[in-house]
């Protein structure tokens, strides 16, 4: 599931800060109101987390990975490495 930032439309809340985070399924409906003041909110474009790749791909961990490394040779023609 999803992490969704809110803020509030107008203001500031002791109960919710004016800005939380919430875990929600994609097939939720949207929140227009917060869950603990019951005021008015907006969706916030956030930050979203990648993998961190550490070193590129060689070809030696393709295939340690699985994966079918393959060399060109040709035009259009290609051999298994």
């Amino acid at each position: 599931m999803p992490l969704y930032e809110y803020e509030l439309c107008d203001g500031n809340c002791a109960a919710c800060g004016g800005r939380f985070t919430l875990r929600r399924p994609l097939s939720a409906q949207e929140l227009t109101a917060c869950p603990a003041c019951r005021r008015p909110i907006r969706k916030v474009l956030s930050n979203f987390s990648t993998p961190a790749i550490t070193k590129p791909l060689s070809i030696s961990d393709a295939k340690k990975a699985g994966f079918t490394v393959l060399k060109r040779v040709g035009k259009g023609e290609y051999e298994r490495q």
